[in-house]
């Protein structure tokens, strides 16, 4: 990895890459979008595929999921037979071990609900609170499977008390879903499965086919087809955000152990060649040994070739003069987890003010976080830490204001609003009050 030393160098390098590059794809795949779509432009090739779904419906997502995943299918929804089937094909230890992390889910966003569910009522004024009717979750599938984020999407919304929660993941060569998926949703509640991935499973959601219904809002991670196809879709129905690569940033002095941080960026950066790694740290010496152990921990990871080509080019050790300076880099580079491997690593925490999850102390390693913490492990990457929230039952409500008038009020606020209405050239407006006004 490279070592950069000073405030200001690493300052320089945490630069966050433009949106056209996170939206980017190989050459390999752009000229399969040429062949495709007749263009190379991916949300050229999105907008395709969206109009075609809003058009055709269920045919159009048959013949893309033959067309871009090679697989025909023969039905879109996933029976309960073949959920139940699903448990079968899964180890007892990882079903019990998902059932400990979707109660942990289930817990923190439980009390998260108690925390804000206070509707508002009071001298004519309130706010009432109302859970989404139908959300979407979308889970990338295919050649992987990713049973956490099934927990980590589907459960926040179930404890928000939206009342239908649906899951699109594309299917496997052979046509079917993959039974952890399965097995996982079924935990999570989930209410209906289809078998259905890519931008067209996004654009069902939106839109509604004949056999998936419409959604409210659509949330989860996927590819950069899925990415843009939510970017594309928001107005038509709520998304979540647009999830880029993962990213961590360590902050560690002297005292941190150099495997624990070394772990820890290797871990992040097998993710996805496009995941960033990076360390700031007050000690040259921890720079050093965490460059070796990164290079001897490579060595024998099978996602070898991936972690290597993250860290490479997106991969980072900064060495600064204090804690307080790598914190400020920190709420500069507002990344997506922030690990504080530091002494009396709490009395920092005052001082963070953009990350998506703080990771406190050296025991607390991101990749519980990833799986059985308890916080969901959506988060915003790509510096939208500065505006944006994890995952969470904010996420799934909605608020409906109250506005009750009786004489008194009318008497005391209309002429004010009579008079704003007039300033802004809306004679009508004024009328409704004043007509108010003389009849009170």
């Amino acid at each position: 990895m490279r070592i950069i030393e000073g405030f200001q160098s690493a300052k320089s390098a945490l630069t966050r890459q433009p949106l056209s590059e996170l939206y980017s794809v190989s050459p390999a795949v752009k000229r399969r979008l040429k062949e495709m779509f007749g263009t190379e432009d991916p949300e050229q090739a999105v907008r395709q595929i969206i109009g075609e779904v809003c058009q055709r419906g269920d045919t159009a997502l048959f013949d893309y999921t033959f067309k871009i995943d090679g697989v025909k299918l023969t039905s879109l929804e996933v029976g309960r037979e073949q959920v139940t089937s699903a448990y079968r094909e899964v180890n007892e230890e990882l079903v019990s071990a998902l059932k400990l992390a979707a109660e942990r889910i289930r817990v923190f966003h439980s009390a998260q609900k108690d925390n804000i569910w206070h509707e508002l009522t009071g001298q004519g004024l309130g706010q009432l609170i109302r859970p989404l009717e139908r959300v979407g979750v979308y889970v990338p599938g295919g050649t992987a499977s990713y049973p956490s984020t099934v927990l980590m999407t589907a459960i926040p919304a179930k404890v928000a008390g939206v009342k239908e929660v649906i899951l699109v993941t594309p299917p496997k060569l052979d046509g079917a879903v993959s039974p952890l998926t399965l097995v996982a949703a079924d935990i999570a509640g989930v209410d209906r499965i289809f078998s259905v991935g890519g931008a067209q499973a996004i654009a069902a959601l939106a839109f509604g086919t004949e056999s998936i219904p419409r959604a409210d809002k659509i949330c989860g991670p996927g590819n950069v087809f899925v990415v843009l196809a939510k970017k594309l879709v928001y107005g038509v129905v709520g998304i979540d955000g647009l999830q880029g690569p993962s990213e961590v940033l360590i902050v560690a002095d002297e005292r941190a152990n150099p495997k624990y941080c070394a772990l820890d960026l290797v871990a992040q950066a097998e993710h996805d060649p496009l995941a960033s790694a990076i360390l700031i740290t007050t000690s040259r010496r921890l720079a050093d040994e965490v460059d070796r152990e990164v290079e001897q921990q490579l060595k024998s990871l099978e996602r070898q070739a991936i972690a290597a080509e993250s860290l490479e080019n997106r991969g980072m050790i900064a060495v600064v003069s204090s804690v307080e300076e790598a914190i400020e880099l920190a709420n500069i580079y507002a990344p997506e987890h922030l690990s504080l491997m530091v002494d009396k690593a709490k009395a920092y925490i005052d001082k963070v003010s953009n990350a998506g999850c703080i990771f406190i102390g050296e025991k607390s390693t991101v990749v519980l976080g990833d799986y059985v913490a308890g916080p969901s492990h959506v988060l915003p990457t790509g510096g939208t830490a500065r505006f944006s929230s994890p995952l969470n039952v904010s996420d799934f409500i909605k608020f409906i204001n109250l506005v009750t008038m009786d004489e008194a009020s009318l008497g005391k606020l209309g002429q004010a609003a009579s008079v704003i209405a007039r300033a802004e050239g809306f004679e009508a407006h004024a009328r409704a009050i004043e007509e108010r006004l003389k009849t009170g």
